[in-house]
């Protein structure tokens, strides 16, 4: 079982670390709608830390939220994308997705214990926020399918790593270690909400 855990880590940093090589919401060098969808979380620290608390707060709460938050999130965030690429105002798109890292991080932090309805809630809230950001910037000579089945997938991949990350929970250590990357989590979202990130 130790083995086990020690490898789901093994994958799951360097995947977070990988994220730091380049930054948010840009698309040079992707050639296609797919591409262009399934980076863009990935690329952005700001979303990855929100995705990734995602899969570490459902380790928390356990199942079925440990599986059905991370599909409200991706499913809600294509309702936000598909707001974005209409035109259809949000305010406050960058204040949300800051927000969700330092919230979503925070219930990490204090491993809150919520009922699924609210949980789901709070999940799909933000998860607007980081859809509308992925429509918005929606390279139009991309194909909007392929986009959005993109950062979909994207999207589900960090809440995987969140989860892999989230099973350390089972032990006193790794509970600990989990709600330190929580607190990582808020501390990013804090910077990015005050514009030092």
């Amino acid at each position: 079982m130790k083995t086990k855990l020690a490898t789901q880590t093994c994958i799951a940093i360097p995947l977070l670390l990988l994220s730091s090589l380049v930054a948010a919401h840009t698309g040079e060098g992707i050639n296609s709608g797919f591409a262009s969808g399934f980076w863009h979380p990935i690329l952005g620290w700001d979303h990855v830390v929100a995705m990734v608390a995602v899969g570490l707060w459902g380790a928390f709460l356990g199942a079925p939220a440990i599986w059905l938050l991370p599909v409200v999130f991706p499913l809600v965030m294509a309702i936000g994308g598909a707001l974005g690429m209409i035109g259809v105002p949000l305010p406050a798109v960058e204040t949300g997705i800051a927000l969700s890292g330092v919230v979503l991080g925070l219930l990490v932090v204090f491993a809150v214990r919520a009922p699924l309805w609210v949980a789901a809630i709070i999940v799909g809230v933000f998860a607007i926020f980081h859809g509308h950001a992925h429509g918005t910037e929606f390279p139009t000579e991309f194909n909007a399918y392929g986009y959005a089945v993109g950062f979909v997938i994207g999207t589900g991949l960090m809440h995987l790593i969140g989860i892999a990350i989230g099973f350390l929970t089972r032990t006193d250590i790794g509970t600990y270690i989990v709600r330190a990357s929580g607190a990582v989590i808020a501390a990013v979202g804090a910077a990015f909400l005050f514009g030092f990130a």
